[in-house]
């Protein structure tokens, strides 16, 4: 198995800046169950600073950033623990999350995992598969 981390910080103050200054802000960077989620919150700029913060450490973990995909492809949701769960275009990902803020700042860190040995299945089979046809 191959591990992966990837850590962001932001500062709170910036997220809010950017939601008063772009007002399609929320919807460009989360999905309708995440705006959803921010709805019900009370610490609504630190929730969605977080979720922010754990889509920059996702992309970070995988080591691409933000290529193939943009950020409304990930999702933070919470499992019914109100535990954070990652979603890659609505599929869950092999990874931990943890989301945390302070009064100025939100950090999140990921620890994804890729399956090694599914990766190597994959590429054998895609190998045997271009020497065929």
């Amino acid at each position: 198995m191959n591990i992966k981390i990837g850590i962001d910080i932001i500062e709170i103050d910036r997220i809010k800046k950017a939601i008063k200054k772009h007002k399609k802000f929320l919807s460009r960077n989360f999905s309708e169950q995440e705006n959803e989620y921010f709805s019900t919150n009370e610490n609504v700029i630190q929730t969605v600073a977080g979720n922010f913060a754990a889509k920059e450490a996702f992309s970070k973990s995988i080591g691409t950033g933000i290529r193939g995909f943009s950020l409304i492809d990930i999702e933070i949701l919470r499992n019914k623990n109100k535990k954070p769960i990652l979603l890659l275009k609505k599929k869950i990902q092999n990874c931990d999350l943890s989301i945390t803020h302070s009064k100025e700042n939100a950090i999140a860190v990921v620890i994804y995992r890729k399956n090694f040995l599914k990766h190597v299945f994959n590429l054998f089979f895609y190998n045997i598969f271009h020497l065929i046809f």
